[in-house]
C-alpha cells in the first residue's frame, strides 16, 4: 500500500508545491513552523480540498481533477496534536466509536494490549494525562480500521515525561504495523527515533526527501534541521549492560559504550549521534577520556556561511557527519577519501535519541 501525493495550493502570499510517495513504515514530513506540513495532511485527510492534486491511496483515488473523495470515505486515520477526545464518553466507548468505521468486525481488546491502556476504560478524557490522551486518541484511529495512518505533531504539547511515556508505544506500532503512517513533526530526535523515510519541506517546496539515514546524515540538510540539530542516525545491536549504567552495542563500524540505553540485550536499535558530538583524529587515539572510537572515511566536505564545516564520514557501509571549523579542515588537511578516526562521547548521546528497540507483541498482527 502506498500513498501518492502531489499538491499544489495557494494560500495567500504562500503556495505550497509538494510531491512525494510514501510506502509502508514511517515517512516523517518535517519542517520549520509555516512549510506546509498540517496542509499537507488535511489535504491528505480530505479537511482541505487543494486548488489542484493528484492523492491516491493504494490506487484508490482521493483527489484529482474530477474526484474529490469525501474524507469519511477514504478510510485514513487522524491523531491531531491535541487528542480530541469525546469529552462526554469513557475511554471505552471514545474506542467503540471508531469501530463504526471498520471495513471489518473488530473489537478494542489487541489496541488495548498494545497501548497498555486497559486501566483507563472506565474513566472520561478530562481525568487523563496529557500521554494517556494521545494513548486513547491512537487507539481510537486504529480501530476506525484505517489504511494509512495521519500523525499532526502528536507528542507537541506534551512534557518530556509525557514523551517518554508514549515513544516506546510508537516504537511497537512501528514494529507491527505495515500502515503507512505519516509523521508530521518538528522535532529532529522523535523523527530520527521512528521514521524510515523523511519529506523535507522549506518554504512550501521539497528540499529533500529519502530514507532516514541517508537525509539525516546529508550536510545539505543542515540549513533545515538545524545547526545544533544535525547528526546521523545509526543503527545497533545491544551486546551488553554493565553494572556501571554503560552498555554496549554493535555497530558495523564496531562497537560503541552508551549510557541510558533501555533495550535488552540483543535488540536492534537506533540513535543519533549530533555532529558537534563528534571530533576527528588523524591517528588513532591514545589517553583519551572517551572510549568510543570508529574507523572511517571522508566522503563529502561542506562548508557553511560561517565559520564551521559539515564532513560526511563513511564507517563501514554506515554515515557519521561530523561539525567542525573551516580551520580544523585546513590543519587536518581534509579531503574526500581521507582516513581518520571519529571519536563520540559516551556521554554525549541523549536517552531521547536512543529507540526502545524491536519488541514482540503477542497479539494477532492480522488486527493492525
Amino acid at each position: 500500500m502506498s500513498l501518492d501525493f502531489s499538491i499544489r495550493h495557494d494560500q495567500g502570499n504562500f503556495t505550497l508545491d509538494v510531491s512525494f510517495k510514501a510506502r509502508s513504515g514511517v515517512t516523517a514530513i518535517f519542517g520549520k513552523s509555516g512549510s506546509g506540513k498540517t496542509t499537507i495532511v488535511n489535504a491528505i485527510a480530505g479537511l482541505l480540498k487543494p486548488h489542484t492534486a493528484t492523492i491516491s491511496l493504494g490506487g484508490t483515488i482521493f483527489n484529482n481533477a474530477s474526484t474529490f473523495l469525501p474524507p469519511n470515505k477514504r478510510r485514513v486515520g487522524y491523531v491531531f496534536q491535541d487528542a480530541r477526545l469525546f469529552p462526554h464518553l469513557t475511554v471505552a466507548q471514545n474506542l467503540d466509536y471508531a469501530l463504526q468505521f471498520g471495513a471489518k468486525p473488530k473489537d478494542r481488546s489487541w489496541i488495548v494490549e498494545i497501548l497498555d491502556i486497559s486501566n483507563l476504560l472506565g474513566r472520561r478524557p478530562n481525568t487523563l494525562s496529557g500521554g494517556e490522551k494521545q494513548r486513547v486518541a491512537l487507539g481510537r484511529a486504529l480501530l476506525s480500521d484505517p489504511l494509512l495512518l495521519l500523525m499532526d505533531e502528536p507528542l507537541a504539547a506534551l512534557d518530556a515525561p509525557r514523551k517518554t511515556e508514549i515513544l516506546p508505544f510508537l516504537d511497537r506500532l512501528k514494529t507491527e504495523s505495515k500502515l503507512p503512517i505519516l509523521y508530521v513533526s518538528h522535532s529532529v530526535d522523535e523523527v530520527a527515533r521512528l521514521a524510515d523515510h523523511m519529506v523535507l519541506l522549506t518554504e512550501g517546496r521539497v528540499a529533500q526527501q529519502g530514507p532516514i539515514f541517508e537525509v539525516m546524515a546529508d550536510p545539505a540538510a543542515i540549513p533545515i534541521l538545524g545547526v545544533r540539530e544535525a547528526g546521523a542516525v545509526l543503527n545497533a545491536t545491544v551486546t551488553k549492560h554493565d553494572s556501571d549504567g554503560l552498555s554496549t552495542l554493535r555497530l558495523a563500524a564496531g562497537s560503541l559504550q552508551l549510557m541510558g540505553v533501555r533495550a535488552p540485550i540483543g535488540a536492534k536499535i537506533r540513535l543519533r549521534v549530533l555532529a558537534q558530538d563528534v571530533l576527528l583524529s588523524l591517528h588513532q587515539p591514545e589517553g583519551l577520556s572517551a572510549q568510543n572510537i570508529l574507523r572511517a572515511t571522508v566522503t563529502s566536505i561542506r562548508s557553511g556561511d560561517g565559520p564551521g564545516a559539515a564532513i560526511a564520514l563513511d564507517a563501514a557501509g554506515e554515515t557519521i557527519l561530523a561539525r567542525v571549523t573551516a580551520r580544523a579542515v585546513i590543519s587536518l588537511n581534509l579531503t574526500i577519501g581521507k582516513s581518520l578516526f571519529a571519536i563520540i562521547k559516551a556521554t554525549s548521546v541523549s536517552q531521547a535519541a536512543i529507540s526502545s528497540g524491536t519488541v514482540s507483541i503477542k497479539h494477532n498482527k492480522s488486527n493492525i
